[in-house]
């Protein structure tokens, strides 16, 4: 099944957090991965879900 890319506010949404962290993140490279498409960063679901499971429990 193909799952539809997340935008940052997907994402954020997801994680509970403000879009700002994402961008944050992304900025210094502690983020899930993401992909520019044009002007815009996309991320795959299975991606941020397994960059989750991935952190260490009470540290981002």
């Amino acid at each position: 099944m193909i799952r539809n890319l997340w935008s940052p506010t997907d994402v954020a949404d997801y994680l509970g957090v403000p879009v700002q962290t994402v961008y944050g993140w992304r900025k210094v490279g502690s983020g899930p991965p993401g992909r520019r498409v044009g002007k815009h960063v996309r991320y795959k679901p299975d991606q941020v879900e397994a960059w989750f499971d991935g952190l260490c429990e009470g540290i981002i």
